[in-house]
């Protein structure tokens, strides 16, 4: 029950290919942490209020209990179909990777990687259930987009062999790491393929590659490693005419270009973190940002009218009356329920600036 982060519509069509839309698309995406920390009936008035940001939302009958992702459950650890152990100590809280299959490279000899076509890295699949939901939106004129897992190659590869490690084995030209690239990016392109025969407009490559400060690994090391495999995934869809997303937390200032020349066509970064005005400056009006808006500082500790000063800011650096911009909110428990209000009315109001 997140908002509107799964409805793409002509609209945000126009906003990707600098078409004139009608509006700013704006996204709120509420955690599944957040419907045991808040009062259940105030998130329900907001979003009853806020009819652009949730057009579909019908207020349940009764305690809304969300089901928890596999790896967002507390106290139930979850060994991946890679092997990995997630734990976590919130529920609706994604956990990290405490285990890591391939810590060990003499693992590797024996080592059976998963197959897509039963799942998705991170849970099982039924492929013929996507492909008729996928058909069944298609039919109803629905823009449908496809998606890796989150953190699909390089986060992959961390949590195969842990992040100390994975970066000796770059710095070490390790050559048994080629050959897990190959064998993540095999299982990866096999998913991408899928989703592009069932013929979805978008495909999403999301994965964290930044730190609150630069990227999580050197950016020769990204040159090297994991931009050439990005190209691989990212050709087949390109090549269809497929729009491609791709989304990152973190400072990667040092990384966007690449990212962009590897065919990224829409790319999801955080604001504050990279800078409103790099990102205007890099950016504006020459590829469509999907700009994180604040989850650090101003909209959990600032005032209302700070979040409405935030909002107007971004949109009116990064917008062009052509398009060019779309906004995604990620509500987690440490906002105040003015502050969430605050964040609710700013984007929708903010999503008519060129009205």
């Amino acid at each position: 029950m997140g908002g509107v982060a799964e409805k793409m519509d002509s609209n945000y069509v126009k906003a990707v290919r600098f078409e004139k839309p009608d509006y700013i698309p704006m996204f709120f995406c509420i955690n599944d942490s957040c419907w045991h920390h808040y009062p259940q009936d105030q998130l329900f008035d907001l979003m009853e209020e806020h009819k652009l940001l949730f057009p579909d939302f019908v207020r349940p009958k009764g305690k809304y209990i969300p089901n928890y992702r596999l790896v967002a459950r507390a106290g139930e650890p979850y060994t991946d179909d890679f092997g990995c152990v997630w734990t976590t100590t919130e529920n609706g809280i994604t956990g990290t990777v405490t285990e890591h299959p391939l810590k060990d490279w003499e693992a590797f000899k024996t080592y059976q990687p998963p197959d897509p076509r039963t799942c998705m890295g991170i849970g099982p699949i039924d492929w013929e259930e996507v492909e008729k939901d996928i058909k069944a939106a298609k039919e109803k004129g629905d823009y449908v987009g496809g998606e890796l897992r989150h953190g699909h190659t390089f986060l992959q590869l961390c949590d195969l062999r842990g992040y100390e490690n994975l970066l000796m084995d770059m710095a070490n030209e390790e050559g048994k790491l080629w050959e897990l690239i190959d064998m993540v990016e095999e299982f990866n392109a096999f998913i991408v393929e899928r989703y592009l025969s069932f013929g979805v407009d978008q495909f999403s490559y999301p994965e964290d590659l930044g730190m609150q400060y630069g990227p999580m690994l050197p950016p020769a090391y990204f040159l090297k490693y994991i931009k050439p495999s990005y190209q691989r995934l990212m050709k087949p869809a390109l090549d269809k005419g497929i729009i491609v997303h791709m989304h990152s937390d973190g400072d990667i200032k040092a990384l966007a270009d690449d990212l962009i020349d590897s065919g990224v066509q829409i790319i999801n970064l955080q604001d504050l973190v990279n800078g409103i005005d790099w990102i205007s400056n890099r950016y504006r009006g020459k590829i469509c940002i999907d700009i994180d808006i604040d989850r650090q500082k101003i909209t959990p500790f600032g005032t209302p009218k700070q979040i409405d000063e935030l909002i107007k800011e971004e949109v009116e650096k990064l917008s062009t009356p052509q398009g060019g911009l779309i906004m995604t909110y990620g509500l987690y428990p440490n906002v105040p329920i003015e502050n969430i209000k605050a964040i609710m009315d700013a984007m929708e109001k903010y999503a008519f600036y060129y009205d």
